[in-house]
């Protein structure tokens, strides 16, 4: 359920018009393709696909970017409501509707009087079916302990492989993320040699990304100022092997300026926290204009910091996986009035659309989930020019 006050479906207006009901029904749903990238300093895109279609998975390469590799997601099922329901969070919700295992730290409640080998049904906070499993856990000893799989799912609503459990996850050939979220290090184009700053790098998946392309050779540093997600990224980077290729900071990079003085770039990535309303699927999430307005204030902060650390000729992607103008064009936009010395310059991904037409320049790349069947994304690319 989509809980969203009039002011923000008003700036969700702005940018849809007259297909926003498009737009809000394609959220509730996942891409019909779910993506990993190929970790491509352990292993080529074909090596993997191989191993896995030996398994008997279907697994296509995408056809833009050779390192992104995607299983079908079929569905949507009907999932039955049984008498004992588990409630879940509404990440993990949204990762069991997929098919995956409800694990302890994604349980909001257990059913009472419910024993280990019952037949259960997980639902969101708002009663919504997701998936019918068996309780493998005592369910209260598991919520205590917060971890282990408490519901090993048989049916849900959608149904694609479990990639962390696939042994190319475990032996750090794979990383889930998103098609646009790849594209993101794409346009950034690290080159070997270069120091690469990326400023909300928690959990990790465009610095990976980063290494990866560079090959290692490239000096990178990954700021975030949550010392638990630092510690998981950690644990990721090192899943991957990419840890010894890269410096990992536990700090708030609006600051980072001040902070580390003696940080010079030649490319800095800005993620930063956004209303991830281009996220699906999205079974419940709600949300007001208000936190548009914060949010904004707070990610043209990051910007600002950016254009310090940046040498002249050095480049700032800035992306978002939310869709309104105020948190993308009117950031971008007001950042460019304040900073005279950057210029934005053509993002040119074939299958994105451009920024909102006939409102901005259309210089930056947009990605619609009821056009491009991806998450919402936004991406900027800025080039310091003195």
């Amino acid at each position: 359920m989509l809980e969203y006050d009039s002011r923000l479906l008003e700036s969700l207006r702005r940018v849809y018009g007259e297909s926003l009901e498009g737009f809000l029904a394609s959220l509730a749903q996942p891409g019909r393709r779910l993506y990993v990238r190929v970790n491509t300093l352990r292993a080529e895109p074909a090596e993997v696909v191989r191993r896995l279609a030996s398994r008997g998975l279907e697994v296509g390469v995408d056809e833009e970017l050779p390192e992104a590799i995607y299983f079908t997601v079929e569905g949507p099922f009907e999932v039955r409501l049984r008498g004992r329901v588990v409630v879940a969070a509404k990440e993990a919700a949204e990762s069991v509707a997929l098919g995956a295992n409800l694990y302890a730290p994604g349980v909001l409640r257990c059913p009472e009087g419910a024993t280990v080998g019952d037949e259960v049904t997980v639902v969101t906070r708002g009663g919504l079916p997701v998936a019918e499993g068996v309780l493998v856990a005592d369910c209260y000893e598991a919520l205590r302990r917060r971890r282990g799989v408490v519901v090993e799912v048989y049916r849900s609503l959608y149904r694609a492989p479990r990639v962390r459990e696939l042994p190319e996850f475990t032996e750090g050939l794979v990383y889930p993320q998103s098609l646009p979220a790849m594209y993101v290090s794409r346009v950034l184009d690290p080159r070997p040699g270069e120091v690469i700053v990326d400023m909300c790098a928690a959990p990790g998946g465009k610095t990976g990304h980063v290494v990866e392309l560079t090959r290692g050779r490239s000096y990178v540093l990954a700021f975030d100022h949550s010392r638990s997600k630092v510690a998981r990224m950690r644990e990721e980077l090192s899943r991957l092997g990419h840890l010894p290729y890269v410096e990992v900071w536990v700090a708030d990079s609006r600051y980072l300026h001040e902070d580390f003085p003696w940080i010079r770039a030649d490319r800095v990535l800005v993620d930063p926290p956004c209303t991830a309303l281009g996220v699906r699927p999205k079974l419940e999430d709600r949300r007001s204009y208000r936190d548009v307005e914060v949010l904004k204030s707070y990610q043209l902060q990051f910007l600002r910091a950016a254009a310090a650390v940046v040498k002249p000729g050095g480049t700032v992607v800035y992306s978002t996986c939310t869709v309104t103008i105020e948190e993308n064009e009117e950031v971008v936009e007001e950042f460019l009035e304040e900073f005279r010395c950057f210029e934005a310059v053509d993002v040119a991904i074939p299958r994105a659309s451009r920024g909102v037409t006939g409102v901005y320049w259309s210089r930056y790349a947009r990605f619609h989930p009821h056009l491009h069947d991806l998450p919402g994304y936004f991406i900027a690319k800025l080039v310091r020019t003195c």
